[in-house]
This record gives C-alpha cells, sequence and structure tokens, in this order.
C-alpha cells in the first residue's frame, strides 16, 4: 500500500481539510490494450480496452479486437481523467516528440 502525502493548491478555505489518500494495490490487476473505444450517456461514460492481435491483415477479413475490460466512469470522472491524460501526455511529449494519430 502506497501513502500520498495531503496535497494543496493554496490556503484552506474555512470548514476545508485537507486528506490523505491511501492507495491499496492488494487487488489490482495489470492488463495490456492497444484498442480503446468508448460510448457515453447522460449518465456514465464507458471505455472498453482490448488488443488487436491481428498481424497478417487481408483487406477481405475483419479485424478481430479481443475485448478485456469495461470501466464505467461518471461524467464528472470522465472528464478529471481526460485533463489527467492531456497533461500527462503533453509531458510526454515535451521529453519524446509530438505523437502523430489518424484521429486527429
Amino acid at each position: 500500500m502506497t501513502k500520498e502525502k495531503p496535497k494543496t493548491t493554496g490556503p484552506l478555505e474555512p470548514g476545508q481539510r485537507t486528506s490523505t489518500v491511501l492507495w491499496d494495490d492488494s487487488g489490482m490487476a495489470t492488463d495490456f490494450a492497444n484498442v480503446v473505444n468508448i460510448q457515453g450517456t447522460r449518465e456514465q461514460i464507458e471505455l472498453f480496452f482490448g488488443t488487436n492481435r491481428t498481424w497478417n491483415v487481408s483487406t477481405d477479413d475483419p479485424v478481430k479486437v479481443q475485448l478485456t475490460n469495461r470501466m464505467i466512469l461518471t461524467p464528472y470522472a470522465a472528464k478529471r481523467l481526460s485533463n489527467i491524460l492531456n497533461n500527462v501526455l503533453k509531458e510526454y511529449e515535451a521529453r519524446h516528440g509530438v505523437l502523430s494519430t489518424d484521429d486527429g
């Protein structure tokens, strides 16, 4: 279990308190994904993760993606995830160069 110190962004307002986050990784599983798909409704955002293991693609054959995980987030959690991913990718590109993708 990893312990993280409280983080604050400035002076606390009256009634506010700092919290300590304990990251419990004892039940964590690690999976690999090279494919992700996302769909959403007003109440939730669903992220589907999987692996494309096709190495010899023919134009006539469909590409088979083995889906392995589905994460369901609230829209607020999805927005926080989006912000964190954007920041991490900006740092990555500053160190290693710009990543180019076909989807924009």
